[in-house]
């Protein structure tokens, strides 16, 4: 039996918008705290709301550090979104008796283009989101979609990564890449019928030219 593509928990890094709460058994002084900044992210949009998105959060600066009320500056870069729950719990209970902390990304961005009913920038809530689960946020492929040839983009280390994926193989389910990443970008590229039906368009666009303009000179010719 095949096993599935190990999942890498994804890091916090600078310019990340966090999602962070903190809950206490006096609502009214955690409030203090969890007063978050309308953060525009560029790009963010959904099928429905394309374009730049005004979200609420904590933004990571460049140096990786988060700006909390009381809490002061909390440095979370290269941690995972549960470390940066334990660590802000204790510099929480510093001044909370037994406060519940949540943490998570608030512009976790995959984007998917191409040869898809709704391509888009999608801001996603759960971090363990697949290419499957992309496509199906854009509505699947076209019927012009070439499923075997499905292009991954994705930022490593300061370099573009282009990996094709082939939706049709079940190894998809053990490729490093079958987990997205935030700011992945998928292109799916039409195939040869879409080409064709636009040649076939093209040639009716022209046949439809060519027999206007052969009734203008008809009539232009009976009217002298």
């Amino acid at each position: 039996m095949r096993t599935a593509a190990d999942f890498t928990e994804p890091v916090i890094q600078s310019d990340d918008i966090l999602s962070i709460t903190i809950q206490t058994l006096d609502p009214t002084t955690s409030s203090v705290v969890n007063q978050a900044e309308a953060v525009q992210a560029v790009g963010a949009s959904s099928a429905s709301n394309v374009g730049n998105q005004v979200i609420s959060g904590f933004l990571v600066d460049k140096d990786g550090y988060v700006h909390m009320t009381l809490l002061g500056k909390v440095n979370v870069l290269g941690l995972t979104t549960y470390e940066a729950r334990e660590l802000i719990t204790n510099k929480a209970s510093e001044f909370y008796r037994n406060p519940t902390v949540q943490v998570r990304f608030a512009n976790y961005k995959i984007t998917v283009l191409g040869e898809v009913l709704r391509p888009a920038t999608y801001t996603v809530p759960n971090e363990k989101v697949t290419v499957l689960d992309a496509l199906g946020l854009a509505g699947d492929l076209t019927i012009y979609g070439k499923r075997e040839n499905v292009l991954l983009i994705r930022e490593e280390k300061g370099e573009k990564a282009m990996v094709r994926l082939n939706l049709n193989d079940s190894d998809i389910f053990q490729s490093p890449y079958y987990y997205l990443r935030q700011n992945d970008v998928i292109y799916v590229e039409p195939g040869k019928a879409k080409a064709a039906a636009n040649n076939a368009a093209r040639t009716q666009t022209y046949a439809i030219i060519g027999s206007s303009l052969s009734l203008l000179i008809v009539l232009l010719t009976r009217w002298r």
